[in-house]
């Protein structure tokens, strides 16, 4: 990921905390639900779980009520988000919280599964996938999911139109203006799920990808084949 992908990050994050929640589920029209039950599907019963970028710890929350008993180890890097997902938690003691960069973890522990949701675009492939297999146990599966440029002529029409009434939205909500702005062009130029595929084929790991919504988003698997 070069330098000006990266500081996306904190311009995207920093101050739109509050609001995260409500508008991630009012621009995708619900889809982040459906996508993030999609991730649920894939994950297996198991006993520890790494969730990359966990935010406000929406897809935490998902993960902790399918497997309620497991060990759930939530991660980012934006201390407002991690505020929000720490008031979520507040009763749950099988949940724990960290603020690292995700490029640079290192839990000095393994999980069964690593999950993570929207944060291939802003990363180094050959960096998250080092430290996810760092954090791996043998025969553990990694799930990771995000937007994807549709491929179709005609959903990327209406995917452009959208983008633009988004453009549009952010002026009347300026907390959110320069994501509606930078994200779709970040999404264009991303080809996370073929470069991270080809890395973590080299590590000699069983792929699966599931395109989503028209070719909107995809889940990208990877099993840690014993």
């Amino acid at each position: 990921m070069d330098e000006s992908t990266k500081n996306l990050v904190p311009r995207f994050f920093n101050k739109t905390a509050l609001t995260y929640d409500k508008i991630v589920n009012q621009t995708t029209f619900g889809k982040d639900n459906y996508w993030k039950k999609e991730i649920l599907k894939k994950i297996p019963q198991c006993k520890s779980i790494l969730d990359l970028a966990c935010g406000t710890g929406i897809l935490t929350e998902k993960i902790s009520e399918k497997l309620p008993d497991a060990k759930i180890v939530g991660v980012d890097i934006t201390e407002s988000y991690l505020d929000i997902a720490k008031k979520r938690f507040a009763l749950k003691q099988n949940i724990s919280l960290v603020k690292q960069d995700a490029e640079k973890l290192d839990l000095d522990e393994k999980f069964d599964c690593i999950t993570s949701s929207y944060i291939p675009k802003y990363c180094d492939p050959e960096i998250i996938v080092d430290v996810c297999m760092k954090h791996l146990k043998t025969g553990g599966k990694i799930i990771l999911h995000d937007f994807t440029y549709p491929e179709n002529i005609a959903v990327r029409i209406l995917w452009n139109l959208y983008f633009v009434m988004l453009n549009i939205m952010g002026y009347f909500i300026p907390n959110w203006k320069e994501v509606f702005v930078e994200l779709p062009k970040l999404i264009k130029t991303s080809k996370w799920h073929e470069e991270f595929e080809k890395i973590m084929k080299n590590h000699g790991l069983k792929i699966e990808l599931q395109q989503m919504t028209w070719g909107c988003s995809a889940i990208l698997t990877a099993s840690n084949i014993v």
